[in-house]
């Protein structure tokens, strides 16, 4: 079997028609969700894009592999899905976005070569490459966002648009008049990107995908990561007016919470983002464009459905979907994401298994709390590969395919580093102090602060839009201690031990005796004969 691993980078949990919206219909993933389960409790392990994407790579937490935030490199020689699913047989390529930043450092110092294929590996994430584009080539003072390669851009310029930056003059940008109008000013959102839609970055992707499974061999796995819906938020014509200000969906946001609000959602509220996304006319602006562009989106899986069904892959490969997070869009006073709330935090999950033990399951939901790094150990039972709890920290999602209801976690844990913003010095606090841990259940959500911060409580039983912070005053200090214990059982879970698993640490049980090394022993009849023969011989000549 083959696995196609699809990711959209910023996708909501609810911006879909199968999981209740009531505007945007996306009837081909709905349609995959109807042949598979659709996840309605998939939280992602960071809210940010490289260390929650870093997760999902690794099938461990961010505090395990050390992808905080965006840039920080992912260390030389951990683990990998790649890795994984080699092992177990299958190849592990990537076709679009994975924001991973290499160790260079780590690899100079172990002597890898960028150009070889371990050192591709380490590079791209475990990934073999058949084609990375990262998107966001903007031009700043200091250059492109991303010094790699665009092949997109190339792409671009082989289709005949000019300059050294069409993504950023013609696939992320509209026309006024004789000028540029940028999908960087969020005004402009309403206006079509100056660009044949099927040259513009969805279809690219979705074409590059088909032909890089048009040749493989299986088993494989292929990582398909588009950059949208994440902004710049502008969409190709016919997409750009699909959708309106009658269909943007009322805020959700209460003056309460604004009230002795947590130090970090007060920051974060009244930075420039979240200024911004509280402005009713941006909201019209910029929520019909990232509806058209999900809609695109749809469009192209059913493009790409119908071509698997032709040509027979749709029989022999699990297609999944989901995301790295999702967008506040106004909602809570915030724009982007970089918080705890669902908007931001839970994330679409549909796997559709075509094998017959899949078949009891095909259609339902699953309401169990589930973590991105459930994914990586998923994939590797599919690929037949002997587990490894000791390095993966998730657990497999193959009983719920299976339509069975395993015993599973009370609880689903989220971090978030927010060192490298301005927030963490105005707070007053040192990098290591900038950190936030959510523990969610199916009724409670907490997040705990480091630096001496006060923490956040909401009940989604009574409160399921998560406005009223019930760690403000002192009525359930039982629920919040009760989170602190579980924070605490998370906290001290065998992270960093990866290099043996628990099987091959009880085989080693009693070996050094078998290597002649007693210890502990007064005289030789104390130990088994066969340990002391070698000391009751004659005396060496």
């Amino acid at each position: 079997m083959n696995i196609l691993y699809i990711m959209f980078d910023q996708l909501r949990f609810d911006y879909l028609s199968c999981a209740g919206h009531p505007h945007l219909h996306t009837p081909h993933i709905d349609g995959l969700a109807a042949r598979g389960v659709r996840f309605t409790r998939a939280y992602v392990q960071s809210p940010t894009c490289g260390s929650s994407r870093m997760s999902s790579y690794t099938g461990r937490y961010p505090s395990s592999h050390g992808v905080q935030f965006n840039s920080y490199p992912l260390r030389v020689g951990e683990w990998t899905m790649g890795d994984h699913l080699r092992k177990a047989g299958m190849g592990c390529h990537l076709i679009g976005k994975t924001h991973m930043v290499a160790d260079a450092e780590g690899m100079q110092r172990l002597g890898l070569a960028p150009d070889s294929v371990i050192g591709v590996r380490q590079s791209e994430c475990g990934f073999d490459p058949w084609v990375r584009d990262d998107g966001l080539w903007a031009e700043g003072p200091d250059g492109f966002y991303d010094q790699k390669h665009s092949p997109y851009n190339e792409y671009l310029k082989q289709q005949g648009y000019p300059g050294d930056n069409p993504w950023n003059d013609f696939a992320n940008a509209g026309v006024e008049g004789s000028d540029v109008a940028s999908g960087w000013f969020m005004v402009n959102a309403d206006k079509p990107a100056n660009i044949a839609e099927e040259d513009s970055e969805t279809p690219w992707l979705t074409t590059q995908a088909m032909a890089f499974i048009d040749q493989a061999n299986g088993p494989w796995c292929a990582h398909l990561s588009y950059i949208k819906p994440h902004w710049p938020y502008i969409v190709p014509a016919p997409y750009h007016n699909m959708y309106g200000a009658e269909h943007v969906l009322p805020v959700v946001r209460s003056d309460a919470e604004r009230d002795a609000a947590h130090p970090v959602f007060d920051g974060m509220m009244n930075n420039r983002i979240g200024k911004t996304f509280s402005r009713d006319e941006v909201r019209n602006k910029v929520i019909p464009a990232y509806m058209g562009l999900i809609k695109q989106a749809d469009d192209q899986m059913g493009r790409l459905f119908a071509w698997l069904q032709d040509t027979g892959r749709m029989q022999d490969t699990m297609i999944v979907v989901t995301s790295d997070h999702g967008d506040y869009l106004g909602d809570h006073w915030l724009g982007e994401k970089n918080l705890f709330h669902d908007p931001s935090i839970k994330v679409p999950l549909i796997i559709y298994d075509p094998r017959a033990e899949a078949d009891a399951a095909r259609g339902t939901t699953c309401d169990e709390l589930v973590e991105a790094i459930d994914l990586l150990p998923t994939f590797l039972e599919a690929a037949g590969g002997d587990p490894a709890p000791h390095i993966l920290e998730g657990r497999s999602l193959m009983p719920f395919l299976r339509g069975e209801t395993p015993a599973w976690r009370e609880y689903a844990i989220a971090e978030f580093d927010y060192s490298t913003m301005p927030l963490c010095e105005k707070l007053g606090l040192e990098p290591k102090d900038a950190r936030l841990f959510m523990v969610t259940d199916k009724r409670w959500k907490f997040m705990h602060a480091e630096g001496g911060l006060r923490p956040m409580l909401f009940d989604m039983e009574s409160d399921p839009e998560e406005l009223v912070d019930l760690a403000k005053g002192d009525a359930h200090q039982e629920i919040i201690d009760l989170m602190y214990d579980r924070l605490l059982e998370w906290g001290l879970r065998m992270s960093q031990r990866i290099t043996l698993s628990d099987g091959q640490i009880k085989a080693r049980r009693g070996k050094s005796g078998r290597k002649g090394i007693l210890l502990g022993v007064y005289k030789a009849d104390e130990a088994a004969p066969e340990l002391t023969e070698k000391y009751r011989g004659p005396v060496p000549q």
